[in-house]
């Protein structure tokens, strides 16, 4: 089984910045099923909602219209991670933040295949 573990949530205000990552014990990035990475959220009563995603070739990346030039997502195989650097943060995007991976790139979650448990973010105003 391939268990994602996300890290790096917590409080933050308007306007701060922080960083997301997610690892994949005893897995590296260089499987087939992580080639394909993603972040999605979900704010309670609401659906979960796609964030940002990354292929297996770095250079393919993907973001939901409310992130987009705010968030950044990256990988880094040799250390098997895989980040989102949230910047101008809004209160609007409090949420659960899962991390996601599966064999091909996509925004919808019926895409992937293995997910974290989440890390909450919550921003104020």
């Amino acid at each position: 089984q391939v268990q994602l573990v996300e890290s790096g949530g917590g409080l933050a205000q308007a306007g701060d910045s922080l960083r997301l990552s997610c690892a994949a014990p005893g897995r590296t990035f260089n499987e087939y099923i992580l080639y394909n990475m993603g972040w999605f959220r979900q704010a309670p009563g609401k659906e979960r909602e796609f964030v940002a995603a990354i292929g297996w070739s770095t250079a393919f990346t993907f973001y939901g219209d409310s992130v987009k030039g705010r968030f950044t997502i990256s990988r880094d195989d040799a250390a098997g991670t895989l980040f989102l650097q949230m910047n101008d943060l809004k209160p609007e995007d409090t949420a659960v933040y899962y991390c996601a991976s599966g064999p091909v790139r996509g925004s919808s979650e019926k895409e992937y295949s293995y997910w974290g448990r989440g890390t909450q973010v919550t921003v104020s105003s």
